[in-house]
């Protein structure tokens, strides 16, 4: 074995990272993740992506609910590890990422100091970057501002939406996660200070009230904030029927057309296959859509069920 390490990540995007350092030879003492929770209809205990694959691969599962608790520590501690390695976990106390002798790094999702927050990847399209990528850091008393080890940088096309990055980010992130445990335990990696760069774009969590799309921006900002939230949380509208009644949609994917607009906020269908906002400098093209305890569909699937010419949307 070439080292031992403590992997702490939840999502689906830190099993690539778990897979990775395991393919690679190193020991992995142990795997910390959250409790399982309930979810579902069901309300069935869930366990995280990382603890599913930590069972498959028969590691050594812990799953604190306070990160300070004596018990955990302790047992933390017991596992003599060289170093902690943390992909999309949680804030850590200095008990913990101090605790081990060569440290504790974490990688996050965009090319810091840029993006900081518990967001990286969405708030880069949503501000329509045209590169993210991953970075290796390690950790300190402030957030997201250790020394740096490594970076990777990919291109955001057009196309990406938060979902498409997200998975490029994880299977470069996986490799560079490698490579960072390789520089430091051959003793050719060396930590550096972020540099210091003017402005910086924060990436604070997102929530359901920030979902919701500003119709009086510019076309080009409104395509950019609906992938930038495709397909979780979602971008949201709300539009009222001739009835009164408000209709809730999430929004996962537009076009933005440009050209001239009379009518902000105007809703035009030819009630089979288009159905288009107008904004201030032409029309957002919604393509597939959400309403509220329904499934996603296409906009065609949409217009089937729906009349929209006495619909008006909420601004």
């Amino acid at each position: 074995m070439k080292g031992k390490i403590v992997f702490m990540g939840t999502p689906d995007f830190a099993v690539g990272s778990l897979d990775a350092i395991v393919n690679a030879g190193y020991e992995v003492a142990a795997v910390v993740t959250v409790p399982d929770r309930q979810s579902g209809r069901g309300l069935k205990l869930t366990a995280s992506p990382v603890k599913e694959y930590a069972i498959q691969h028969n590691l050594p599962v812990l799953q604190p609910e306070k990160m300070r608790d004596p018990e955990f520590l302790e047992t933390l501690k017991a596992y003599n590890a060289d170093i902690f390695v943390v992909v999309a976990f949680r804030m850590l106390p200095k008990a913990v990422w101090a605790m081990p002798p060569m440290g504790t790094f974490n990688l996050h999702a965009s090319l810091l100091p840029q993006y900081r927050g518990a967001a990286p990847i969405n708030h880069a399209i949503i501000n329509g970057e045209k590169r993210s990528g991953v970075t290796t850091f390690l950790l300190n008393e402030n957030i997201d501002e250790g020394m740096l080890l490594m970076q990777k940088e990919i291109a955001i096309s057009d196309d990406d939406t938060a979902e498409t990055l997200h998975d490029r980010l994880a299977s470069i992130g996986s490799t560079l996660v490698v490579e960072t445990l390789d520089g430091l335990f051959n003793g050719t990696l060396k930590p550096y200070p972020q540099p210091m760069e003017e402005p910086l774009h924060p990436a604070p969590k997102i929530f359901k009230e920030n979902c919701a799309i500003n119709w009086n921006l510019g076309g080009q900002e409104i395509f950019n904030f609906v992938r930038g939230l495709s397909p979780y949380p979602a971008a949201t509208a709300t539009m009222t029927n001739g009835n009164g009644e408000q209709v809730y949609l999430k929004i996962f994917k537009t076009v933005y057309e440009k050209g001239s607009s009379n009518s902000l906020g105007k809703i035009i269908s030819d009630q089979k296959k288009e159905l288009k906002i107008e904004v201030k400098d032409g029309f957002i093209k919604i393509l597939q859509l959400q309403m509220s305890g329904k499934k996603k569909i296409s906009v065609e699937e949409f217009l089937r069920g729906y009349n929209v010419s006495n619909w008006k949307l909420m601004i």
